[in-house]
């Protein structure tokens, strides 16, 4: 007696099976491609970010086996291409620190205004047109800032203040300001529109004003995302190098007076970078024990960045 074939198996159904696990093994080498793709893509940042710091780290153990980090830190002299050079790095510190600030006093309240505008207050037209203009300021490249603030910001400044130098820090912290106004303003306008329409709708519910739901209820739900465009507005300012080269002058001097000129860690990293010394000397050397410092420096502020956000976030 023939065996009488399964309606599933004279229809193909076993076929059927076999085609579909072939496709979705199929699908799922895809997928494994995909993500092994994506990883490789992030580990390109990390692996970057660990051989910059390598690099930082192994050539400034060799500038400290000359130089003690005592004389580093408490110096207030940096005079490392002199023939009796000095290796302090207070001067070009105060420089960094007091540029910065006069940058992030411009900058923070000037954007977060704007910020504030564009979110609650501006028609989509009106932010349509401002929105790209912003962002073609933040494309402007830096060297033409610089140039703006020794020809331009600086004359202006000395209508006002006619003891104003050449080369100083004020013009040189304005225009760095303008410049990063648009890192400010673009990140903290989108942590205000991203706080939910429900929010805003309780407050004017509570016969809140636009204008008090902006400060008082907006304002406070984006914090954390404000507090990180802050953050990068001061990595920003930081580790800005060609408008304080332009503007500021090249004498490193310990001074926090921003009428006077002087000389930040990213200027000084550009003048030897570009000059003569040989390397492997000291002073070639002492580059990246500078750099070492503002690595330091910004990474300290990521640190508080990420500490104030966790706060706010959770308080919010």
């Amino acid at each position: 007696m023939s065996a009488i074939p399964s309606p599933h198996a004279a229809a193909g159904y076993d076929n059927t099976i076999s085609d579909r696990l072939a496709k979705k093994k199929l699908r799922n080498l895809g997928e494994l491609a995909i993500e092994a793709l994506l990883f490789c893509a992030a580990l390109v940042s990390v692996v970057t970010t660990v051989g910059i710091v390598w690099v930082l780290i192994s050539e400034s153990v060799q500038f400290f086996a000359h130089v003690s980090l005592r004389d580093f830190l408490t110096d207030p002299m940096w005079t490392p291409l002199f023939e009796q050079a000095h290796y302090g790095i207070l001067p070009l510190l105060s420089g960094t620190l007091t540029t910065s600030l006069v940058a992030l006093a411009v900058a923070v309240p000037l954007g977060t205004v704007i910020a504030i505008y564009l979110s609650e207050f501006a028609k989509p037209a009106v932010r349509e047109v401002v929105k790209p203009f912003l962002e073609l300021l933040g494309g402007i490249p830096t060297i033409v800032y610089g140039y703006f603030a020794l020809v331009v910001m600086t004359p202006l400044l000395q209508l006002i203040l006619p003891s104003l130098p050449g080369f100083n820090m004020l013009s040189a912290g304005i225009v760095m300001g303008i410049a990063i106004i648009p890192y400010v303003s673009s990140l903290a306008e989108d942590a205000m529109r991203a706080v939910p329409m429900s929010m805003r709708e309780g407050s004017f519910a509570m016969g809140g004003t636009r204008f008090q739901t902006a400060v008082r209820v907006v304002v406070p739900g984006a914090l954390s995302g404000i507090l990180s465009a802050y953050i990068l507005g001061i990595s920003r300012a930081v580790g800005e190098t060609m408008i304080v080269a332009v503007a500021a002058g090249m004498q490193p001097n310990v001074t926090f007076n921003p009428m006077e000129p002087a000389q930040t860690i990213s200027a000084y990293i550009v003048q030897v970078a570009l000059g003569d010394l040989p390397h492997g000397s000291i002073g070639y050397q002492s580059i990246f024990a500078a750099g070492l410092s503002l690595m330091l420096m910004t990474l300290l502020f990521n640190i508080l960045g990420h500490v104030l956000r966790r706060r706010y976030r959770e308080a919010y």
